[in-house]
């Protein structure tokens, strides 16, 4: 099912599989042919262990597969370059969008989870959760994964052809951990500059406002205005700098009106009129040429 992609019934196969190992009996029941009675026989001591050992690498395979299942089944086509490793070890999800499906990639952290505590040298757990730690955007921690996956499969004298290209999946999947992050720094720095100033701007025009003895008044739901706002020009960090404002010009009898997105403080009502009215050409709703600058 893996191999054909059908990640929804693969998922329950291995679900099914994880619950039927938690079900199996450390003891076996068995007839003795003689009394019809049963009776419990304790397994051999290595025979029992060799039995433990195979139910634990079923139940490893089982978690980091369904781990798989949720990565794929939380990913979309993208256009980034197909991950290079042969399949179990990679994952197309390095071929895929990232898109928001944070219960996957929590299910994929569960399963990890489960799979390092049965074998903390498992490369493809590690591989898998640093993938699902970069989709949560909680890149420290896909940092920290991705650096026990690069020590597990630092390059040796007996370095396998596996191991080296296991290695050098985990050297791409940092360097891209270390952008995204870097990215992410950066809009942060950004959207904080940016919150910074703005909070900056409006205290300086409140300042420049009551300077002036100007008071704002302010309605239960803010007009739409479009991009129109008070501010200062040129500089919006010095109270000194002239308020401009929204303008808005009412004729009552006729229903009309006209908005003027950005006023001077220092510009005169007549200069107003010359801009709403025209240069001699009026308003196309006056036929009778009732309103002039005149």
């Amino acid at each position: 099912m893996v191999g054909e992609k059908r990640w929804k019934d693969a998922r329950e196969f291995y679900t099914k599989g994880i619950a039927a190992l938690k079900k199996h009996p450390e003891i076996q029941v068995q007839n003795d042919g003689d009394d019809g009675e049963g009776v419990e026989k304790e397994k051999d001591g290595e025979e029992e262990e060799k039995e433990k050992e195979k139910e634990r690498k079923i139940e490893e395979a089982c978690y980091v597969n369904r781990a798989l299942c949720n990565l794929e089944m939380s990913t979309t086509s993208s256009p980034f370059p197909p991950f290079p490793l042969p399949t179990p070890f990679s994952t197309t999800i390095l071929s895929k969008k990232l898109i928001p499906h944070p219960e996957n990639y929590r299910s994929t952290l569960h399963d990890t989870s489960h799979t390092l505590t049965l074998s903390p040298t498992n490369t493809k757990a590690h591989y898998r959760s640093t993938l699902a730690l970069l989709a949560l955007n909680k890149y420290t921690l896909a940092l920290d994964t991705c650096d026990r996956g690069l020590a597990l499969t630092s390059p040796t004298l007996t370095s396998t052809t596996k191991q080296s290209a296991e290695h050098t999946a985990f050297q791409t999947l940092k360097t891209r951990i270390l952008s995204a992050k870097c990215s992410a720094d950066e809009q942060d720095r950004k959207r904080t500059t940016a919150e910074n100033r703005e909070k900056r701007e409006e205290l300086t025009l409140n300042t420049a406002l009551s300077a002036r003895g100007l008071r704002m008044r302010w309605t239960g739901k803010e007009p739409d205005l479009e991009d129109a706002r008070i501010h200062l020009e040129p500089n919006p960090l010095d109270p000194g700098s002239e308020i401009h404002f929204p303008l808005l010009v009412l004729y009552p009898l006729h229903q009309q009106s006209d908005f003027l997105k950005s006023v001077a403080e220092t510009t005169f009502f007549g200069d107003v009129l010359e801009t709403v009215l025209g240069e001699g050409e009026g308003l196309p709703w006056d036929t009778v040429n009732e309103y002039t600058v005149d």
